[in-house]
């Protein structure tokens, strides 16, 4: 009779997860893995709150091997602080992950996962939000992308792990068109949290579920 394997490692000092869908037999010989159920996660939070690390952790905590683990990067190398950012994100990831830089058709990059992938990171939304802004301009109501990847995520192909900044809470920015990239974060981040099963906010790098439930 099979039995779930409970054996725990340790990522950055925290408990690893056992694998979902990993079986291994009394005899310790056979190991069978089912695909984890597809679903959506909003991980919502302040700059440096622990979004990122937090669905890293779980992803790799949940499934074995790169090909199991997919992450859609959404920053353009526009100047010298994004090239580092986005080589310290390079180096925190390593091998671990299927990375796929997009910074502007996150609909199609997630239907065009590999079906290898049972868990996809998408980091983050402001920045691909701004991306948006940068290149279109400022829309009447929201982007069409926005709707196209609202269709996909009902339907996921895989797990989902969403990640976006909470850009309300500070000063009202000065300019108009800081203005607007806030209010459409807003608008989009309501509208992800509708079709998100759990909505997780991070403070200080401790999770609450304000949607949902903690992973």
């Amino acid at each position: 009779m099979a039995t779930i394997d409970m054996k725990k490692t340790l990522v950055k000092g925290y408990p690893l997860r056992p694998a979902k869908g990993t079986m291994v037999s009394t005899a310790g010989s056979m190991r069978i893995h089912t695909k984890i159920k597809s679903g959506v996660t909003l991980v919502i939070g302040g700059g440096r709150s622990g979004k990122s690390s937090y669905a890293q952790d779980y992803a790799l905590g949940v499934c074995d091997g790169t090909q199991s683990r997919a992450y859609i990067a959404t920053a353009e190398p526009i100047d010298e602080e994004m090239k580092a950012r986005i080589a310290a994100h390079q180096k925190d990831r390593s091998d671990r992950f299927i990375t796929i830089e997009e910074p502007l058709d996150l609909a199609k990059a997630i239907q065009d996962l590999p079906p290898s992938v049972e868990v996809c990171i998408v980091d983050c939304l402001t920045v691909w939000l701004g991306n948006l802004l940068y290149h279109k301009g400022i829309p009447e109501k929201r982007f069409p992308e926005e709707d196209a990847l609202y269709e996909v995520l009902k339907h996921p192909p895989c797990e989902i792990l969403l990640i976006t900044n909470e850009t309300g809470l500070g000063l009202i920015p000065a300019d108009a068109e800081s203005r607007s990239f806030r209010d459409l974060s807003g608008w989009m981040n309501q509208d992800l949290a509708e079709i998100s099963t759990n909505v997780i906010l991070m403070v200080a790098g401790l999770p609450l579920a304000l949607k949902g439930k903690i992973l």
